[in-house]
């Protein structure tokens, strides 16, 4: 058989060849960044759960048990402090070094401050100084987090094409529900310990399997490739020397608004996975267990919604679907809470489906949204200020406010009015914010949105 010089070499256009190019290459990194988006919001999960349910006898022992709760629940919110700060830093790594680099970082810094706390000695052990170290823990994960959220996500988003953006987008976002389930499974398992293994040794054991998982995703980060929006970038010249000072002189407006849009998700999703866990245990009189299989029908709709709805948003448009959710966010906390209050398990369960809807409609279709509104060159320093600052704002103070406002009110209905307010601050926010087009831009046109 001989082959005919003259024939094609394949009868697949340049074109279709490109495209199918460009969408292998989104999925490894999409893919890539959805297993350690993972790992990090595993991390992130076990220490909100742990700090719901066990953190108040074994760090803070010798106060009232509200107090106690308040101060575990509070260090919780500690972390999204240096969530800003580590948006700063790696904002800044990413826009100059790369985001591939700037996501290997991450991950072994959040890896470092979680893998500590399984190691830490407890109240009873060496006092005042064991809080001391949980904070400082805790401060660790917080700095990790405040790049990983922003990076994991432009990978993807900038690795596709415009018209699939929302969806590799969403595939990432995808991620942290994987880590939340991982985080709720692992949690369910050790508090079925008889209660005294469980604050001696079984407590310890999510904070040390996180050093297994950080094995896998250093290995899985290393073997990305650089994202597309940000190598040209570089090809249509340097970056700016301080891409956080560009970020802020022209993307300011966009910032606020992107912070502000964040309050819906932040400020709800934390009242429902991490505050219900202390509300329906403490006000309830629920099982710590009905309560963390309860937030596991929810990471369950996270990794089946978020992709599907990411679909969704390059359809019909990312920004009308986060608004739909935004105003969605507005409404359910008047029907999850006397669902949860029923104390009947497929009330609650109904009740918990009604709420991620919302949620994985708003996280599918705010990624690519939120990101397309910023010039590549700075895309990572301002993304990471505008999400950090959000959750700053919304998810470090909404476990302690919910708390104070129903011991103020005695009723859920403040906490509803809460999520409720936060809800609508995000639908206007998302309303005025505009993007730019989906199309890779064009040095040119990148240093005219610089100013």
């Amino acid at each position: 058989m001989t082959l005919d010089p003259e024939a094609p070499e394949s009868t697949t256009s340049p074109a279709t060849r490109a495209a199918t190019g460009a969408t292998r290459r989104a999925t490894r990194a999409s893919v890539a960044s959805l297993l350690g988006t993972a790992v990090e919001y595993y991390d992130f999960s076990v220490y909100g759960a742990a700090a719901s349910l066990i953190f108040k006898d074994l760090f803070f022992p010798d106060v009232s048990s509200f107090v106690g709760t308040l101060l575990s629940l509070s260090t919780f919110g500690i972390a999204f402090v240096m969530r800003p700060v580590g948006g700063l830093f790696f904002g800044h790594l990413g826009d100059r070094a790369g985001r591939k680099a700037t996501l290997v970082a991450t991950l072994l810094v959040m890896g470092i401050g979680t893998t500590a706390i399984g190691l830490l000695p407890t109240y009873r052990s060496i006092g005042v100084l064991a809080p001391v170290l949980l904070v400082i823990c805790r401060l660790l994960q917080g700095f990790a987090l405040g790049g990983e959220q922003s990076g994991g996500l432009l990978m993807g988003i900038e690795s596709a094409r415009g018209e699939r953006r929302g969806f590799f987008g969403a595939l990432v976002q995808s991620g942290s529900g994987w880590g939340l389930l991982l985080a709720n499974l692992v949690m369910l398992l050790v508090t079925r310990l008889p209660h005294a293994q469980l604050m001696s040794w079984g407590w310890r054991i999510p904070f040390l399997f996180s050093g297994v998982l950080i094995v896998v995703g250093l290995w899985i980060r290393r073997r990305l490739e650089e994202s597309a929006d940000f190598a040209q970038a570089r090809r249509a010249g340097k970056p700016p020397k301080y891409p956080v000072v560009a970020a802020i002189r022209g993307e300011w407006v966009r910032i606020i608004l992107v912070m502000l849009g964040l309050l819906a998700s932040s400020v709800s999703f934390y009242v429902v996975t991490v505050y219900s866990l202390t509300y329906g245990t403490k006000t309830l009189g629920l099982p710590s267990g009905t309560m963390l299989s309860l937030v596991l029908v929810g990471t369950v709709m996270m990794i089946v919604c978020i992709p599907s709805f990411g679909v969704l948003a390059d359809k019909i448009g990312r920004k009308r679907l986060f608004v739909v959710s935004a105003f969605g966010f507005a409404v359910v906390p008047f029907a999850w809470f006397p669902l949860l209050g029923t104390r009947s398990y497929p009330l609650m369960v109904l009740g918990f489906v009604l709420f991620f809807l919302c949620d994985t409609a708003n996280l599918a279709a705010f990624p690519a949204f939120f990101a397309m509104a910023f010039a590549p060159k700075v895309r990572f320093s301002a993304m990471a200020l505008g999400l950090t600052l959000g959750n700053l704002l919304g998810a470090s103070l909404a476990p302690t406010i919910s708390s104070l406002l129903l011991r103020a009110t005695g009723s859920w209905v403040s906490i509803a009015l809460y999520m409720c307010g936060a809800s609508a601050v995000a639908l206007v926010a998302g309303l005025l914010l505009k993007t730019r087009p989906d199309s890779q831009t064009t040095g040119e046109r990148m240093s005219a949105d610089l100013g």
